[in-house]
């Protein structure tokens, strides 16, 4: 008897470096709403953390010092602004927007705010955070 489907086979060649910087990371926790953020986005605030991009927790234990290097990355770059607007400089150096996103920079500050609310949320009700599970 023969399938009444079949497979198709269809190459992934199309995906460029660019298709990689744009994935979504979902942040979830028991204690908040799930937070999106794009994955050039989150590497920063997780490689501050120690964690892994892709995949992860943040233990209740672990809640209160994520917090805090958070937030003194903040205080940070709101010290050295020059540091800041170079990593906006290199998040609007687009190719699909080009100069027409100049000047709308994102503070890291204001990138980091969702996680460090969500972060907060699990502290008070001693919930863990994670993402890409």
């Amino acid at each position: 008897m023969k399938p009444m489907f079949s497979s198709v086979y269809l190459p992934l060649t199309h995906y460029t470096t660019k298709d990689i910087a744009t994935m979504l990371i979902t942040f979830t926790s028991k204690s908040a709403a799930d937070v999106l953020m794009y994955e050039i986005h989150a590497k920063p605030l997780l490689d501050l953390l120690g964690k892994d991009v892709h995949r992860g927790v943040i233990t209740a234990e672990e809640v209160t010092e994520a917090i805090a290097r958070i937030e003194s990355a903040i205080t940070e770059s709101k010290r050295s602004p020059d540091a800041n607007k170079q990593s906006v400089a290199s998040d609007n150096a687009d190719d699909e927007f080009g100069d027409q996103m100049a000047g709308s920079g994102v503070s890291f500050g204001a990138r980091a705010f969702p996680l460090l609310e969500m972060l907060r949320a699990a502290q008070r009700e001693k919930q863990f955070v994670m993402w890409g599970v």
